[in-house]
């Protein structure tokens, strides 16, 4: 299924290289096991092979679908929870998935939200780790180097903050962006 050399994700820690494949023995099971080695914190994990797929590792996109996530991060912001350790919640359980749409979307309403009504401390943190962990992966799917990618990705997010300027409020809404039912309208 993986073979050394490819490039994969593994869920909420970022894109990586898998650096080797071994038997090992581990609670007394014999194992293959993959090691793979995480761009973003520089991290190497070891992920039993049998079970890689249900642990969320996946191959890094393609270049058909690095147009689709650029698409999610121009899009209009979409409802996240108003109390803030909701939202955490909310957003750390998009991360966990592993799908990189999920990913690009906490990355675009943490962006939205950041320029409109800024972050508390542990969102700060969040947005930061996703911008990496998503960067990670432009850098592989687009042949960049780390660096390169980061400041692709701060330049695509500043452009947004740049195109919606004042906040907009969309048609048959009002300027209150929370509803009865607790949710956080992020302005369209």
């Amino acid at each position: 299924m993986f073979e050394v050399g490819d490039k994969v994700v593994y869920p909420h820690h970022g894109a990586g290289v898998v650096q080797k494949k071994e038997h090992k023995e581990v609670l007394g099971q014999r194992r293959e096991y993959l090691t793979i080695t995480i761009l973003y914190n520089e991290m190497t994990v070891m992920v039993p092979a049998e079970n890689a797929e249900r642990a969320g590792l996946r191959r890094v996109i393609d270049e058909d679908t690095v147009k689709e996530v650029l698409a999610v991060l121009q899009d209009d912001g979409t409802q996240m929870p108003k109390n803030w350790n909701r939202r955490f919640k909310h957003n750390r359980d998009k991360i966990k998935t592993g799908d990189v749409f999920e990913l690009a979307e906490v990355v675009r309403n943490l962006s939205i939200r950041d320029l409109d009504k800024g972050l508390s401390t542990g969102e700060k943190q969040m947005f930061g780790r996703a911008k990496k962990i998503l960067a990670s992966e432009l850098m592989y799917a687009c042949e960049m180097e780390e660096q390169e990618a980061i400041d692709f990705l701060e330049n695509l997010l500043e452009n947004i903050g740049d195109v919606r300027g004042e906040p907009r409020v969309a048609a048959g809404t009002s300027l209150d962006l929370d509803d009865a039912e607790g949710q956080e309208v992020v302005p369209e």
